[in-house]
Formats: C-alpha cells, sequence, structure tokens
C-alpha cells in the first residue's frame, strides 16, 4: 500500500495532514525561515540552505529572498535557474524545470488541487505536476496551474495565468494565458 507521500507525488488523492508530510513541510518552512528571515541576503550560508532545500538542482540556482515552497524535495532544475523576490512553488507534486529559466517577481507555481466534492475536499487533496523547458522566462505576476508543461524556449507574459499547456517557442499572455505568437523562428 502507498504511503500517503507516495500517493501525493503520483498524483492519487493523499492526506496532507499525514505525519511524515507535515514533518516535511516543517523542515522546508524551518529552512525557508533561515533564507528569508535569518539570512535574507544571498551569501554562502544562503548557498548552503538553498542547496538543503532544493537538492535536485543544477549548477547557479539563484533564489533572491523571499521565497516560498512546501517540500522542496519536489524541485528539480537544470542550470542556470533564476528566481526573483516573491516566487511560491507549491511543490506537492514534481516541478521540473529546464535550464537558463528565468522566473520574475511574484511568479507562481502550484501543482496542488483539491476535489471539486465539498465532502471529499475536507479531508483530501492531489496534485499534479509542472515542467518548464530550457530557455524560457516567466513574467511577473504570473500564475501556473496544477498540470501545466511550458516547452522550452516560451515566454509567459506578466500577470498571466497559464491553464493550459504552452507549446516551446512561444509568447502566451493573458488570463487565460493564449499563445499569440512563435518565438525563435529562423
Amino acid at each position: 500500500m502507498k504511503t500517503e507521500k507516495e500517493k501525493m507525488i503520483a498524483g492519487d488523492y493523499y492526506d496532507a495532514g499525514d505525519a511524515t508530510l507535515v514533518k516535511d513541510r516543517r523542515r522546508a518552512k524551518n529552512l525557508l525561515h533561515r533564507l528569508n528571515v535569518i539570512e535574507y541576503r544571498i551569501t554562502k550560508k544562503a548557498r548552503e540552505i538553498i542547496q538543503e532545500l532544493i537538492p535536485n538542482a543544477g549548477a547557479n540556482l539563484y533564489i533572491e529572498p523571499p521565497f516560498h515552497c512546501d517540500y522542496g524535495y519536489n524541485i528539480s532544475c537544470g542550470e542556470n535557474v533564476y528566481f526573483n523576490v516573491n516566487c511560491v512553488v507549491l511543490d506537492c507534486a514534481p516541478v521540473t524545470i529546464g535550464s537558463n529559466v528565468f522566473f520574475a517577481p511574484n511568479v507562481q507555481l502550484y501543482t496542488a488541487t483539491h476535489p471539486l466534492e465539498a465532502e471529499l475536499r475536507k479531508t483530501l487533496e492531489s496534485a499534479l505536476p509542472i515542467s518548464i523547458g530550457d530557455d524560457c522566462w516567466i513574467g511577473g505576476n504570473t500564475v501556473i496551474c496544477p498540470g501545466i508543461t511550458i516547452g522550452r524556449g516560451s515566454v509567459i507574459g506578466a500577470g498571466s495565468v497559464v491553464t493550459k499547456d504552452i507549446p516551446e517557442n512561444s509568447l502566451a499572455v493573458g488570463n487565460p494565458a493564449k499563445v499569440i505568437r512563435k518565438l525563435n523562428q529562423e
């Protein structure tokens, strides 16, 4: 039988109040407190905290505090990933970020979702993975919803709400985000 953590990562309904998940979130919150409050500037110690929080990251992951996430261990990044201030990653399911990806201020990635049925919603939730390809730029105040894939080379305009997958090399803007033109075409 799957643990609640295994259910969460697999996208099944799970109990977020499970003791292991509560402990894992508390660990992440303690690391985030050290990063966001005690260090606040990007120092050697801040880099060590980021590496402990997000162990599945390539070289040159840069996070400008404050930063927020649920677990950290469900985030994997390629090289040269930059998060500007106030980014939120609800990483109940895997969040896969390619190399050379830039997040402007206040970007929010939500893997967490909830049942539409009120009774079920009282006790269970689920999560769907998010994937962002190499060489993407996500504009400020963008929200990326659960289960979304953004193809490599794409740009998401500021203030967008991404509710559907975005093909590679696309400029998408709006609420809901819509592709308005292709990019990087030669």
